[in-house]
């Protein structure tokens, strides 16, 4: 395969870090603070890590029509070799799984690795209806019933019940009043995304990272994707969906243990 094309960069953008590159794909409804803020230093000790906010997300104006996976996964590419980024290794968080398969099956001369957590090759009956109802939450205007939906939905069993009251009622709050313009591009992306025919012709070493407690994106779901990425590894966080906010440490090793 000849080399693509890249197009000019137009994602904001966050870098931390020296070293060998690592690019951060988000999930939908998120963004690279949001996502990966609280392991952002722990991954750029020993690499540059570059993080592209998704069109509605963080600084990057809200796209005007449907994303397209190619050009999404495109500009992710451009936006770690603005940074001086020749080669490097993804991260993908849930949207971001499929987004970083697209990149590496279309830039396979660039991406070293793929580290995967918590993500599809394509979303399942209850993945496409909890997609649909948080993109028609958001398009109401109902931000408060939204984060009450994902607060159910993306948190782990036993971490919704240590959170006390209070707490949990301040998080929905922060939750509701933070949601990114780009959300209903993003969910609807959800959906919508397949790159199932990608998986055979992944060649970088993979790790896929499974979120054994979510209700969000079944595990059954995260494992059928890396059985079919060839000579994948795969390691289980007993967490939800958001291993970010339940158990960062341990996410942070497995991403760091794995590309060292």
């Amino acid at each position: 395969m000849s080399e693509l094309t890249l197009p000019a960069p137009t994602f904001a953008r966050t870098v931390r870090g020296s070293g060998p590159g690592l690019l951060l794909a988000h999930g939908a409804g998120g963004g690279i603070e949001a996502n990966y803020g609280p392991i952002l230093d722990g991954l750029a000790a020993h690499r540059t890590v570059v993080g592209a906010d998704y069109p509605g997300s963080g600084a990057t104006p809200r796209a005007d029509a449907p994303f397209d996976p190619d050009e999404l996964a495109d500009q992710l590419v451009a936006a770690a070799v603005a940074e001086g980024l020749e080669t490097f290794a993804i991260s993908g968080f849930s949207l971001g799984g499929p987004v970083a398969i697209r990149a590496a099956a279309r830039h396979p001369e660039r991406v070293t690795a793929l580290v995967l957590t918590a993500t599809f090759a394509h979303a399942d009956a209850k993945l496409a209806l909890a997609a649909a109802i948080w993109r028609r939450l958001y398009e109401a205007g109902d931000h408060a019933l939204l984060a009450e939906f994902l607060t159910y939905a993306a948190f782990g069993h036993e971490t919704l019940n240590a959170i006390p009251a209070d707490a949990l009622r301040e998080a929905i709050e922060l939750t509701a009043g933070s949601l990114p313009a780009g959300t209903p591009e993003q969910t609807e992306l959800v959906g919508r995304i397949d790159v199932r025919e990608d998986l055979a012709g992944i060649s970088a070493p993979t790790l896929v990272i499974t979120t054994t407690g979510d209700p969000l994106v079944p595990a059954a779901l995260q494992r059928q994707l890396a059985a079919g990425i060839p000579g994948a590894r795969t390691a289980d966080i007993a967490t939800g969906h958001l291993p970010f906010a339940e158990r960062p440490e341990e996410w942070q090793k497995l991403i760091v243990d794995f590309l060292g």
